[in-house]
């Protein structure tokens, strides 16, 4: 089950990786070069939605640490219209242009165009509904477990982790001394 899992996680990453590959190059095909493939699918997921920056990563529609500097490119290259929310002037409201609604657009017909070369391919829909079941309940085991980690107390180091340090040689001091139960 371990090496399953492992591949798995790295499968989901490699898919992900892989699928931006494709948005650059549609952006590439369609001459658009100033957005990038992470941009265009913030973009392609923020749709008709009016939101919040923080409501983009809440939602789904981004990935990643650099939320306000993706924002910020996509505004100054003329994307995504933004303003202060009226009730909280701390809050900035994101929403697409014409720009971006074209661009969404065209995203959108790459989205049909794959779906309709599955039927080519060796993928039914039962397949992909089942692999969408599997991701939701791995998506539910992750969320639970990052919920009881940041529950859970500190923990002490493995005994297994201490034995190395009652020898005496211990040639790297990392700052912090581990009790040896003396």
């Amino acid at each position: 089950m371990d090496n399953c899992y492992l591949e798995v996680i790295s499968l989901v990453e490699r898919l992900h990786r892989q699928f931006l590959e494709v948005v650059k190059l549609e952006l590439e095909g369609l001459r658009i070069h100033d957005i990038n493939n992470v941009q265009a699918m913030m973009l392609f997921n923020i749709g008709d939605a009016e939101m919040t920056v923080g409501e983009l990563t809440l939602r789904g529609c981004y990935l990643g640490s650099n939320v306000s500097y993706n924002v910020k490119k996509m505004v100054e290259n003329g994307y995504l219209a933004h303003e202060r929310s009226v009730h909280d002037r701390r809050s900035i409201h994101v929403r697409l242009t014409e720009k971006g609604g074209k661009l969404r657009d065209s995203l959108s017909a790459m989205h049909q165009r794959h779906g309709q070369m599955l039927s080519q391919a060796t993928l039914s829909g039962d397949d992909l509904q089942n692999t969408s079941v599997t991701l939701r309940r791995l998506e539910r085991f992750w969320i639970r477990a990052a919920d009881l980690v940041q529950r859970a107390p500190p923990q002490f180091a493995p005994v297994n982790a201490v034995e190395p340090f009652r020898s005496g040689s211990n040639p790297v001091d990392f700052g912090t001394r581990i009790s040896s139960g003396d």
